[in-house]
């Protein structure tokens, strides 16, 4: 079939072009904590009721104002579109899969699951302390690691005292858990 009648884009994955780190493993839910579904909801609200329509406002004053095939607004708005268009589909797509998961609910629990924040030492004794969040909250700078990482899947079920094993870019490492809490996830 001749390209020009396949429309590629519309028929492409979403997640096709995500980092390993935010694709989710096949047949899972979206764990997500409240904070982050909140989050999610209003930048797809942002999209819809906002960006999406000032960029149509744009594109048609462009097509109005004649040729097409040398116009930059038009050009350039309708490529904006199909970028918004996609992060619609993709966060709609992530909202309808989403499982939100309340870390208060788990009260004072020494054993680890999502939306725990922990606190693991090396062997040297250096202390990291860690929050295991869904792979759309993930901010690696403020200590939130996705559920789906290594380190979050050898923290998970183990309970405060235990030691950990997982496999880390530099190596096997083994770490000790020093401490668990649930709080509010910002």
């Amino acid at each position: 079939m001749n390209k020009a009648f396949v429309r590629e884009s519309d028929s492409e994955d979403e997640e096709e072009g995500l980092s390993p780190s935010l694709k989710l493993p096949a047949g899972t839910r979206n764990y997500i904590s409240p904070a982050g579904h909140q989050r999610l909801k209003d930048e797809l609200e942002h999209l819809v009721k906002r960006e999406r329509p000032h960029v149509v406002e744009i594109v048609a004053w462009a097509a109005s104002n004649g040729d097409r095939s040398e116009n930059g607004d038009y050009i350039y708005g309708k490529r904006r579109l199909r970028e918004i268009d996609r992060r619609i589909r993709f966060l709609s797509k992530r909202l309808d899969n989403a499982e939100i998961v309340d870390p208060l609910r788990q009260g004072d629990n020494d054993q680890i699951f999502f939306g725990a924040r922990v606190t693991v030492a090396d062997g040297d004794g250096l202390e990291n302390t860690y929050t295991i969040v869904g792979v759309d909250e993930t901010d690696v700078a403020s200590g939130r690691i996705s559920w789906i990482s290594p380190l979050a899947r050898a923290l998970i079920k183990a309970r405060l005292g235990d030691s950990v094993r997982f496999q880390s870019p530099l190596g096997i490492r083994e770490l000790d858990i020093v401490a668990v809490v649930y709080e509010t996830i910002e």
